[in-house]
């Protein structure tokens, strides 16, 4: 493997370099495979060769996402009548440039903080169109550069779900390249393998995966912790415990004394009410 130094917000890591060669003189030069890490721009490199013996007067490059009917193109640009500039349409998505000098034969590709989701396998081709009375002519490698984009784990979800009578599981779903392995802690250190189980691992791209616990206690705690070769993340869960039921006696109780004390206000306004018509009963006989 050849590590390429550089700035340290570029990273390339290329290895074993893959040249296809055709009887007509063509020649086209690419790395078998790349890395990169998440975040940070990389350049997939790819330099050609053709049996004319002058410059091309226009050009057009083509990087792919796939090959055949499955290929999407990402970038794309075309130079014309001699021009230094390959020029890129507008809607042309802005992480993607190219990086060599296509006058000079280099197609080298620039992506700007690649993510997970561009991980794959690459094809440079380069297409001359015909000129006095001369066909198109176009060429690739058709082994392409795998693209393997790494990242540190990240915990995407951590949830809990179903009951105490039926038993309440814990759930984290991860993210992460290398794929990351996942444990569970408890407050008493790391739980056993019997009680976790991997639940699914992300067909495409392989860079998803999540693991469910088992016989989570209510009032606990439970940590998720993920963990490869770039980093770990972690995130921690924790069940209430249940309810205290309340009293049927208490609430009986509280009941009966609002109802005593309503009973005993309106007795007591009662009375009021009698002795007062009764104080203004003889008040009106002792006048006559």
């Amino acid at each position: 493997m050849q590590r390429f130094g550089g700035p340290l917000h570029l990273i390339i890591l290329i290895f074993t370099a893959a040249t296809a060669k055709d009887n007509d003189g063509w020649s086209m030069k690419v790395p078998t495979e790349v890395r990169a890490i998440e975040g940070y721009p990389i350049v997939l490199p790819c330099s050609f060769t053709h049996p004319h013996h002058t410059h091309p007067v226009s050009m057009h490059v083509v990087w792919t996402l796939g090959h055949g009917r499955a290929a999407s193109v990402q970038f794309q640009c075309t130079s014309l009548n001699n021009s230094q500039k390959c020029q890129s349409k507008p809607d042309q998505d802005q992480r993607y440039r190219l990086e060599g000098n296509h006058r000079e034969h280099d197609l080298s590709l620039r992506i700007n903080s690649v993510t997970l989701k561009d991980s794959g396998r690459y094809y440079c081709r380069v297409e001359l169109p015909g000129t006095h009375g001369q066909p198109h002519e176009s060429f690739e490698n058709p082994l392409g550069t795998r693209l393997r984009v790494e990242a540190a784990p990240r915990i995407l979800s951590l949830s809990a779900k179903g009951t105490e009578a039926s038993g309440i599981k814990a759930l984290c779903l991860v993210q992460g390249s290398p794929l990351p392995d996942v444990q569970w802690i408890a407050p008493d250190g790391v739980i056993g393998d019997d009680t976790t189980f991997p639940l699914y691992h992300e067909a495409d791209g392989q860079y998803r995966t999540s693991s469910e616990l088992l016989d989570v206690k209510p009032g606990g705690q439970y940590t998720c912790a993920a963990l490869n070769s770039l980093g770990k993340d972690q995130a921690t869960l924790y069940i209430l415990p249940p309810m205290p039921e309340r009293s049927t006696t208490n609430n009986s109780s509280i009941l009966m004394l609002l109802l005593a004390l309503a009973l005993g206000t309106k007795l007591i306004l009662a009375l009021g009410v009698g002795a007062w018509v009764s104080f203004r009963h003889k008040n009106n006989s002792a006048s006559d």
